[in-house]
């Protein structure tokens, strides 16, 4: 009797989070679109890629989730999401039903505060050779692509930091604790916000993005926004940073 009474308690909440959802569903005004973003994506890219979902007609809402690739590729394959934003593509051997998109590129460049450019900006990218420096984590592809570069021209930075929030990463290179990684294709923005300037550039090195979804085929209006105005902004943006060069 006590197991049956569960089971019966179990049925009737889930019934009763069920009318919830569905009325909640019908008072809405508009659809919403669940995206996760992968927590070493650089927040300014971030934005660029999807502030053009809040223009689609008919509107969404656009709902964010911050995480590592891993968590996001399991609320996808429960479709608690719609989309990933990915700097990198699906890791082999994952068993999830998602494809990538590609949606672009951006090299990678080093910023720091006025006095670490002063300091170390002669001479780069040799200048890096014991200079403080803030990374990503150990196991990011960034950092991996970072790693094997320091490794090919002979450098050995001095890590202050390893950073799993791109946004916090920035922050400390803001308050002079560290030359820092970013993408090029950010530059006016970082300038901006941050405050920092370039040292220069480690051309050889592309952060991709992708957008990861349940479709082979996009076809969502909002996803289909996202993903042609960000090859466009990304395309432009990479345009630019190769003509500054």
């Amino acid at each position: 009797g006590q197991a049956v009474s569960k089971y019966a308690d179990a049925i009737f909440s889930l019934g009763a989070e069920l009318s919830q959802w569905v009325n909640s569903q019908e008072a809405a005004p508009h659809g919403t679109l669940n995206v996760g973003i992968v927590n070493s994506i650089p927040k300014l890219i971030a934005h660029e890629v999807l502030h053009t979902a809040l223009e689609v007609e008919p509107p969404v809402r656009m709902v964010c989730k911050e995480d590592s690739l891993q968590v996001l590729l399991g609320d996808l394959a429960v479709h608690q999401l719609d989309l990933i934003l990915s700097d990198r593509q699906i890791p082999i051997g994952f068993n999830v039903k998602a494809f990538n998109h590609a949606l672009g590129e951006s090299a990678i460049s080093f910023y720091g505060s006025d006095r670490l450019a002063a300091q170390f900006a002669g001479g780069f990218p040799q200048s890096l050779d014991g200079a403080p420096v803030l990374l990503p984590m150990t196991g990011s592809a960034l950092r991996r692509c970072l790693d094997s570069w320091f490794d090919q021209i002979g450098v050995r930075p001095n890590i202050v930091a390893e950073f799993d929030d791109s946004a916090l990463l920035k922050a400390f290179g803001e308050s002079g604790a560290g030359i820092f990684p970013a993408p090029s294709a950010i530059e006016q923005q970082l300038r901006h916000t941050y405050h920092v300037v370039r040292l220069g550039s480690a051309a050889s090195i592309k952060e991709n993005y992708y957008a990861i979804s349940p479709e082979r085929v996009l076809t969502q209006p909002a996803i289909l926004q996202i993903s042609r105005a960000a090859r466009d902004r990304l395309a432009r943006l990479a345009g630019a940073e190769q003509s500054a060069e």
